[in-house]
């Protein structure tokens, strides 16, 4: 009779053969990395663009390579340029790191110089000025590289793309086939993700250019120096929740009245307080709202995760991670505790597969 504390074979099995699968992918991702944005920036595109591939396919009847053809240039359009642009503008602007630096340092120690003057208090120490040029340096100089990658990724981002658009549905089936989950919990993710990549592959770029476009609007209007070199970093720092895009305009106000342009830089300050924050409010509480709400800390942890992974990519793919993270943790929960499903888990008996899944 076997021992009930011998563990069965099927167990064993099961162990070692979960350990293999464990391992073999940990070499195919290891090995493969540098595609992992490609592949994300695929599935990214891939949602945003289910509905209408089937709409082409099934509908209208196109070819699936010219269904596939047609939404991958769209997608180029409408979804990578901008974020190309800004992107490159910036990498473009910082490109000449040593005249760029020159200029970084003129300016931190004239707004440091006119706080200290107004204030009587060393509230940005030699120790964190130091420290301040020391990293804003090394990120110029890795951004600068990393771009160098982009034209890579996105090359084979679309490479792979093409086949998931053309065969939508043998693409899905080998997803949730592969998937060990109950259909129920399946269809939860597939869910799930479709809103979180709509929020972060529509919802953030939307914000960002919005808000480049009306604050560079208002450092045009107050004369503010690099007015599109500050369009761009106002874009990318409006991802960042609570402070956002205040990194940015603030220290501009600060120089601009150290300048001796007070009138400029009191007039810029009161217009991004007022009208880029009320455009930041108006996107966020419309838009967003609309698509997922995402949890500011997720934002905040992805963005710093995503952007040491992925660059700037991660921007987008660092709260999907997050938040993805957070989700299998309670399909985890939902798939093997016996208590009762909690209240955002529960699902209709027969979910649609075909309108939930991604």
């Amino acid at each position: 009779m076997m021992n009930k504390e011998q563990i069965s074979s099927v167990a064993i099995k099961q162990i070692s053969l979960l350990a293999i699968i464990l391992v073999l992918t940990g070499l195919v991702c290891f090995n493969l990395a540098l595609f992992i944005p490609s592949v994300l920036g695929a599935i990214t595109i891939y949602v945003v663009c289910r509905k209408y591939n089937f709409y082409l396919q099934d509908e209208r009847k196109w070819k699936p390579s010219l269904a596939a053809f047609a939404l991958m240039f769209a997608s180029l359009i409408v979804l990578i340029l901008p974020i190309y642009f800004i992107a490159d503008l910036i990498i473009d602007k910082l490109g000449n790191a040593q005249a760029y630096m020159a200029k970084f340092n003129v300016f931190l120690d004239k707004i440091h110089s006119y706080i200290y003057e107004k204030v009587g208090f060393d509230i940005l120490s030699r120790e964190n000025m130091t420290k301040l040029k020391d990293a804003v340096g090394r990120f110029s100089t890795s951004a600068l590289s990393g771009t160098f990658n982009t034209l890579t990724v996105i090359m084979s981002m679309y490479f792979i793309l093409y086949f998931m658009l053309e065969k939508p549905r043998l693409f899905e089936r080998i997803l949730t086939s592969s998937a060990p989950l109950k259909r129920s919990n399946i269809s939860l993710i597939g869910d799930k993700m479709r809103k979180l990549i709509m929020a972060n592959a529509i919802g953030i770029p939307v914000v960002a250019v919005g808000q480049g476009i009306v604050s560079f609007i208002g450092y045009l209007i107050f004369g503010a120096p690099g007015a599109v070199l500050l369009f761009a970093l106002t874009a990318a720092a409006s991802v960042i929740p609570v402070v956002g895009t205040a990194i940015i305009y603030v220290p501009v106000c600060i120089f601009m009245i150290a300048e001796g342009n007070t009138a400029q830089g009191l007039g810029l300050a009161i217009y991004c307080v007022v009208v880029v924050g009320l455009t930041d409010n108006l996107l966020r509480f419309t838009l967003l709202k609309k698509l997922e709400n995402i949890h500011p800390l997720n934002t905040v942890f992805g963005i710093i995760m995503g952007m040491n992974l992925f660059g700037f990519m991660g921007l987008i793919f660092g709260p999907i991670l997050i938040s993805f993270t957070l989700l299998l943790i309670q399909i985890y929960r939902n798939e093997f505790s016996d208590e009762n499903t909690p209240p955002d888990l529960e699902l209709p008996n027969e979910p649609d597969l075909e309108n939930k899944l991604i």
